[in-house]
């Protein structure tokens, strides 16, 4: 995973941080829009700035910032995910932004995870699909791969939104 990192371009760093933030988007709030990254999906498939798609995907989660009085651990890690986006899109800054979405996301599915035995099931896909996603846009032209990314983090998504949906009806 790091060696993958280390090797993406700009749009794979991008890439890469945007679709661990897209399958942690139901840790925001079952009133969320889960097309709330389109924006930004869209202006990276595109090659253009992302700084106003940015401000105004913060905007639009600032109303569930509110609501999550209980200040859920995973939901945390998801908030400062989006919080460390850069607004510019330059290579340092996308490389350390990608890095720490991966760590956070894996970090989100282990306390997610229930079974609490070695590498658990839920973390070990979040892996796989963070791996799938690199080598997606590494095997591609610039941009060429997005599509295929943006799949594989819609799945993702489902996958954490069933957790979440699970854990919200067995909580006391």
């Amino acid at each position: 995973m790091v060696e993958l990192i280390a090797q993406a371009d700009e749009t794979g760093l991008a890439a890469s941080g945007l679709a661990c933030l897209d399958r942690c988007v139901p840790l925001f709030g079952s009133g969320v829009d889960e097309q709330v990254l389109r924006p930004l999906w869209a202006n990276l498939a595109e090659g253009t700035a992302w700084g106003g798609a940015l401000a105004g995907v913060r905007q639009a989660l600032e109303p569930a910032e509110a609501a999550d009085a209980a200040a859920d651990p995973a939901a945390v890690l998801a908030r400062r995910m989006l919080a460390a986006a850069p607004a510019e899109r330059t290579a340092g800054a996308l490389r350390t932004w990608a890095d720490g979405c991966s760590a956070a996301a894996l970090q989100i599915h282990r306390l997610l995870d229930a079974t609490g035995e070695g590498v658990a099931p839920l973390v070990a896909a979040e892996l796989r699909r963070q791996i799938r996603v690199l080598e997606l846009l590494g095997a591609s032209a610039p941009g060429g791969g997005l599509r295929q990314v943006l799949d594989v983090s819609t799945e993702g998504r489902r996958v954490l939104r069933a957790v979440v949906s699970r854990r919200a009806r067995t909580a006391p």
